[in-house]
């Protein structure tokens, strides 16, 4: 598929970007819907979810401008070495859109988003945290197929003629090792999109579910622990990653991640005192326009 939809003077529509929003959209749904099993409100999640997703763009427009993926030098400048070099591309979105967006990044953006937005409403943050979790873990499953319009984020060839990705040359793509378009490629954005699926239906359902069992942030620090974790085993099929001592970056933030939130999960259950109540009682709706 070309990964342009159409052109609209300078501006360019494209799939990736299409994917990412309705990603977005399909996850506030499932975490408005949450919100009200929560007795919560949930005109909260769709409003929130304006200033989530602003800082979120920000967050990972940022982790990937200061980025330097694998092969990148001041000599040959991609990633950061390219943007000190010419700034005003890290936010030239009239060049076809953010040719960059780090996960990372948005995840960090949309958490302080949501945050500020409970703060200014004088809710509670996790708990809204709590019943966006699973919606940021489908946006998650839907956006990632951008990355295969776009051919990009695959891993090594497989060895096989029949299993794995070919690449087009006819249309924008990640470059291929050695140039070789006859082979079949990890789909490692596949991969990460199904983890983020199984993440969803984990948190869904223990959100759901089992609402007497939890502290008011233990659903989204169980997202911390499970996306993570995934994505340090697919980042070994990413040879475009940015690496540090040895292991690609975000595999040093999976690994930050994944223990400092199991650390604190534990904790918290270990000295949880179930005889005090938790969360906060049903909202009144907000007012309806007339």
């Amino acid at each position: 598929m070309n990964p342009i939809i159409f052109n609209l003077g300078p501006f360019q529509v494209r799939w990736y970007g299409v994917l990412i929003m309705t990603g977005v959209a399909l996850g506030a749904y499932f975490s408005s819907r949450l919100a009200k099993k929560r007795g919560l409100n949930p005109d909260h999640v769709w409003n929130g979810l304006i200033v989530a997703v602003i800082l979120g763009i920000i967050g990972a427009r940022l982790y990937h401008v200061f980025s330097i993926p694998a092969g990148c030098t001041p000599e040959t400048p991609c990633g950061w070495y390219w943007y000190r070099q010419h700034p005003i591309d890290a936010i030239a979105f009239w060049k076809g859109g953010f040719q960059g967006l780090g996960i990372y990044g948005a995840i960090v953006g949309g958490i302080l988003g949501v945050a500020l937005y409970a703060w200014w409403q004088k809710l509670d943050p996790l708990l809204y945290l709590d019943v966006g979790a699973p919606g940021l873990a489908f946006g998650q499953f839907v956006g990632r197929w951008g990355n295969f319009i776009n051919q990009e984020l695959y891993g090594p060839p497989t060895g096989s003629d029949w299993y794995g990705i070919k690449l087009n040359p006819k249309h924008p793509h990640q470059p291929p090792p050695d140039g070789r378009y006859d082979l079949r490629y990890h789909p490692t954005f596949l991969y990460e999109s199904l983890w983020c699926l199984l993440v969803f239906v984990i948190l869904y359902n223990v959100c759901a579910r089992l609402p007497d069992k939890l502290r008011d942030g233990d659903v989204i620090l169980g997202y911390i622990i499970l996306y993570p974790l995934g994505r340090f085993f697919i980042e070994f099929l990413r040879p475009d990653a940015w690496t540090m001592g040895g292991l690609a970056t975000a595999q040093w933030i999976a690994i930050f991640c994944v223990v400092g939130s199991s650390l604190a999960l534990a904790l918290r259950h270990i000295f949880w005192d179930r005889t005090k109540t938790t969360g906060t009682p049903p909202e009144e709706p907000l007012a309806e326009a007339a």
